[in-house]
């Protein structure tokens, strides 16, 4: 039986002030999965899920999301953003952000119902922030304000999840949850494609790798995108740190993080 395909990138080209960002990208990706998007900083990551978003035109091709273009789909995916684009300092409650995720393009001037406010407090309990749900964002730990996006993404009641980075600069208490929330959501056949910069956590939090350099350099599962060869040619000369990784995954252990390495 064929796998369903989340979402189909063909012949991508993206540029900006002339320079390709991106050049000529072309995959699909399975449905029900959680999909890492890795690569060194400025191969072009968070512009792969600006035009997958519809953020961003691209100069050349096109994307589909469940095979049909993102205007036709919109309401089937959600976005969590990288927690330092956004104003946390707007005076809103976690319970306002959450219930955010409720209104859509094609119901804006919709009033909230019963149905809505249990969708909200189910979703704030899921990511653990019950008893914070009537405090302000500002007064919020950088974890706690992490999940608070999540949990207005899963109040959208999406079948795509696109997340930019959202295991940045959080404790490893808020990590752990957040694993704990994304394989849930693979259990209930959601798809999420995560933006992420850490190699050694790739085998810990991903069924499926995107691997890009400007062009797409590798995709497909952890054994075939994580091979010494592909990695050299995403990264360069971080080799012994690269080959120790590709030893680690050939060994299939989980492995151990290191502080103060960021590819």
């Amino acid at each position: 039986m064929k796998k369903e395909v989340s979402v189909e990138v063909h012949n991508l080209t993206a540029t900006y002030g002339g320079r390709p960002v991106l050049w000529d990208i072309d995959f699909s990706l399975p449905a029900g999965q959680i999909i890492g998007i890795i690569g060194p900083n400025g191969s072009g990551k968070t512009t792969l899920l600006k035009a997958i978003m519809g953020i961003l035109e691209p100069s050349s091709g096109y994307v589909k999301v469940f095979d049909k273009p993102l205007d036709e789909v919109r309401e089937r995916v959600a976005y969590v953003p990288q927690r330092e684009s956004v104003d946390w300092d707007f005076p809103a409650s976690v319970f306002d952000v959450v219930m955010m995720g409720r209104y859509r393009k094609s119901n804006l001037l919709k009033r909230t119902n019963k149905a809505d406010v249990e969708i909200v407090e189910k979703s704030i309990e899921k990511v653990g922030l019950t008893e914070f749900k009537n405090r302000q964002i500002s007064q919020l730990s950088g974890g706690q304000q992490q999940r608070v996006f999540i949990a207005r993404a899963l109040a959208q009641k999406a079948d795509i999840y696109l997340m930019d980075e959202p295991f940045v600069g959080v404790d490893a208490a808020t990590e752990s949850s957040i694993l704990s929330i994304l394989q849930e959501m693979r259990k209930e056949g959601k798809t999420v494609l995560i933006i992420h910069h850490d190699l050694q956590t790739v085998s810990e939090y991903f069924d499926y790798l995107v691997l890009l350099n400007t062009r797409l350099v590798a995709k497909g599962t952890l054994q075939e995108v994580l091979t010494k060869e592909n990695l050299s040619n995403a990264y360069g000369g971080q080799l012994t740190l690269l080959a120790k990784v590709v030893d680690i995954i050939k060994k299939t252990e989980f492995p151990i993080r290191e502080k103060d390495v960021d590819l």
